[in-house]
């Protein structure tokens, strides 16, 4: 539609039917519902919803399964169901309203579709391992293909959050601790998702909602949704450049965070949401508040009328469940209100325009009635395209490969590289003795998967247990808490596997607060995911004790692999391992992976997008922090135990050269020579630099360049990387010094370049 063509729409609408376009109240997986004979029909609170505004705005979770959702493979919308369920809504929405607007589907899509079926990527931590954004962009494109395909609008992901202190149980969706690698990765998500320039923006691409904006993951004490006490350098430095890059990448929409930043919550911060994201970076698509977010501004505004008000003119354009928003249309005759409705109305239906969802031409008095075929529902002058079957198949199928690969590329080896070889062959001798896999998560696939997934098929779970059991048959035995074998089945056993960590795993008889984070944790519960923070980050359920309890049993050579959303205290398992691999949350495939290499088929390319704390009691502590933490306390003079970039799988064997920078045109031109080992390689050759000069104390170290690499056997690289002067200096620097390096199996190489504007 043309902007005169939106605006006759909006001449036409009640305030009303304004206001209602601008909720999403209504959660998806209460729109349908079964008949007795199993088929799905439209709810009666679907229908009160559409009659209320006269339409409806934004449908939120239609396809959501999860344990908060209650929805499971026994009554949710199965993969083969969902154009039947797009044309229920679509067709309920267009014949109760006047205007023939479709309704904007938006759906959770952190890491893959969070749908019965959906393909569950690695989390964003275990991703942000890779440090590989071109594989980030693939999965994300196969996964807007998934969500387009099902005719899903709208995608909420994750990406803007920094892991800044490990308590925060939400650091699985971050891609780590440095803005630099987060950046790439949020540009990663958009243009996989939207295309260049939001080109497959409705056309076989979504639309990408980046959250959480912003600062979230400053808060105090890593506690949740609470204050950021942070100053507006570091802001800037951390925590903003991940939305300069999300802007810049064409992102379509922003979800305005819990937290509030020196006291202004972000969902009502003028600042935040109209003078920096609109006026100062040029953004033009939408802003949403998190789940009930508007509400929760009670204490400040007094009311819930008055939450609404405020958040809709601090920049706030479409709700999330809240009564804030729903509120509005009490404000009929403020004109502040009426202004920011139509403002807010008139982005809605420039994205609904985009997806096919309004009216070829408006018509008061059009027949609205049903005009049903196999590709389209026609509604009056509202006509939606409907999803195929067969395209949702092709698109899961698609989805789960770009899956398998990430789940491989995120493993991290923290030590043992000497011994990973001769641990591998252990497990490949028929002859040996037996493959002991022990630990809480031995036999568990659940603690792969993060938060924010639905269940998998029966036919899909399985474990490093099950996948080594399918390899090495009867050798393999099982002791989850290192009892129920003989004494002989430890002396005699070829290598021990010990799986450790935490999980995201939320039960269906778990307790959730409103927004569906956890509210009540069981003993063996979830040990990270919203609501899951913790004052402690030493490994629950005593797995320290486990491990030597382990070693008192055998001499077997032991591996520790280190499942986890967030950074573990792992100093005792590094200590009592003879080889320690670290996995993140790698999805569906992560068992896979892990066996595969384990035996010695992949590689483990990944490195730390965190600073591994050495102590609980050290943390936060940060590779890009401005004073080292080290030699300070004096009960923990050493708090790191691994820093942000280890890994000694990455690139291994790769030796450096020559290394030199030299500046001109505002860019730092960084070359390097690599010369490949005796096996191929893979991973990434990340360039670290630390200011010398200006006014301000400089980090203790910051990201500057990253390339992810595949070198061949002997092979000798060329690498060059550019780096632009912004990244090194400060705005009101004129002159810097810079120290650059990058380290290979060896030794660390470090060159000086001067920098002048």
């Amino acid at each position: 539609m043309t902007a005169q063509s939106i605006d006759s729409l909006i001449g036409a609408m009640s305030f009303t039917e304004k206001v209602g376009q601008l909720n999403q109240r209504l959660l998806g997986w209460k729109a349908l519902t079964r008949d007795g004979a199993g088929r799905l029909v439209v709810t009666d609170e679907l229908k009160r919803e559409i009659d209320r505004w006269g339409g409806l705005g934004v449908l939120y979770g239609l396809f959501r399964a999860d344990p908060w959702s209650g929805q499971h493979w026994g009554n949710g919308i199965r993969p083969e169901e969902r154009p039947e369920a797009i044309r229920l809504v679509q067709e309920a929405v267009l014949i109760r309203s006047a205007h023939g607007i479709g309704a904007l589907l938006s759906e959770e899509a952190p890491h893959g579709h969070q749908a019965l079926g959906g393909t569950i990527l690695p989390t964003n931590l275990a991703m942000g391992a890779t440090f590989d954004p071109e594989a980030v962009r693939q999965a994300q494109e196969a996964v807007a293909a998934e969500l387009a395909a099902s005719g899903v609008h709208i995608a909420l992901v994750s990406g803007l959050d920094m892991a800044r202190d490990p308590r925060w149980g939400r650091c699985e969706e971050c891609f780590g601790e440095d803005p630099l690698m987060a950046s790439r990765m949020c540009e990663a998500i958009v243009a996989g998702m939207q295309g260049e320039n939001r080109s497959r923006v409705g056309r076989g691409g979504v639309a990408v909602v980046l959250k959480h904006l912003a600062a979230q993951g400053e808060a105090v004490g890593g506690r949740n949704g609470q204050s950021a006490i942070i100053g507006t350098h570091d802001l800037h430095e951390i925590h903003l450049p991940p939305v300069v890059a999300g802007v810049r990448a064409g992102g379509a929409r922003f979800m305005a965070a819990y937290n509030d930043i020196d006291s202004v919550p972000c969902c009502a911060s003028p600042w935040l949401l109209q003078e920096y994201l609109r006026g100062e970076l040029g953004f033009d698509g939408i802003v949403m508040a998190d789940g009930l977010a508007v509400d929760r501004l009670v204490g400040m505004a007094g009311s819930i009328p008055a939450s609404g008000r405020a958040a809709l003119l601090a920049g706030v354009d479409v709700s999330l469940w809240d009564e804030g928003f729903a509120s509005l249309e009490r404000y009929a005759d403020d004109e502040a209100v009426v202004a920011a409705v139509d403002r807010s109305l008139r982005r809605v239906l420039e994205l609904k325009a985009m997806f096919g969802l309004l009216p070829e031409g408006y018509n008061a008095g059009c027949d609205r009635v049903p005009l049903g075929s196999n590709e389209r529902i026609g509604v009056g002058r509202g006509s939606i395209a409907l999803p195929k079957a067969e395209a949702i198949t092709e698109a899961i199928a698609h989805t789960r490969e770009e899956s398998c690969t990430l789940a491989g590329e995120c493993l991290t080896l923290l030590d043992g590289a000497e011994q990973w070889s001769r641990i591998g062959a252990c497990l490949r001798d028929d002859q040996a003795g037996s493959i002991i896999v022990t630990g809480p998560f031995a036999d568990d696939m659940a603690c792969f998967l993060g938060d924010y997934t639905a269940p998998l098929e029966q036919t899909q779970i399985t474990s490093v247990y099950r996948q080594l059991r399918e390899r090495f048959g009867e050798r393999v035995l099982l002791a989850v808490d290192g009892t129920g074998l003989d004494g002989a089945d430890w002396l005699n056993a070829a290598a021990v596997v010990a799986v450790l960590g935490g999980t995201s795993e939320r039960s269906y008889d778990s307790a959730f607060a409103d927004n569906g984070a956890a509210a009540a944790v069981a003993e063996h519960g979830a040990t990270c995911g919203e609501g899951v923070d913790l004052c402690d980050v030493t490994l629950p359920w005593r797995q320290d004790a486990l491990l030597d309890r382990v070693r008192e049993l055998t001499d077997a050579p032991l591996v520790s692999v280190v499942v986890s959303g967030r950074a573990h205290v792992l100093t005792h398992v590094l200590e009592t391992s003879d080889a320690t691999l670290w996995e993140g949350y790698a999805g569906q495939y992560g068992p896979q992976a892990v066996v595969d290499a384990l035996v010695g088929e992949t590689g483990m390319p990944g490195r730390l997008p965190v600073t591994l704390p050495a102590y609980a009691g050290a943390v936060p502590v940060r590779y890009n922090d401005r004073q080292s933490a080290e030699h300070v306390y004096r009960d923990a003079e050493e708090p790191v135990l691994r820093p942000f970039g280890f890994g000694e799988g990455s690139l291994s064997g790769v030796r450096v050269e020559s290394f030199t920078a030299t500046a001109a045109d505002r860019t730092v031109r960084v070359d390097l020579r690599l010369h490949g080992g005796q096996e191929p390689a893979r991973g990434t050759c990340i360039v670290f630099a630390r200011r010398i000069g200006g006014s301000r104390i400089p980090r203790l170290a910051q990201l500057v360049a990253a390339e992810h690499l595949d070198v061949a056997a002997g092979q000798r690289l060329d690498v060059r990387l550019e780096v632009p002067f912004d990244r090194l200096m400060d705005p009101d620097d004129v002159t810097m010094r810079v120290r650059l390096w990058v380290e290979d199996t060896d030794a660390r190489h470090e060159c000086e370049v001067t920098l002048t504007r």
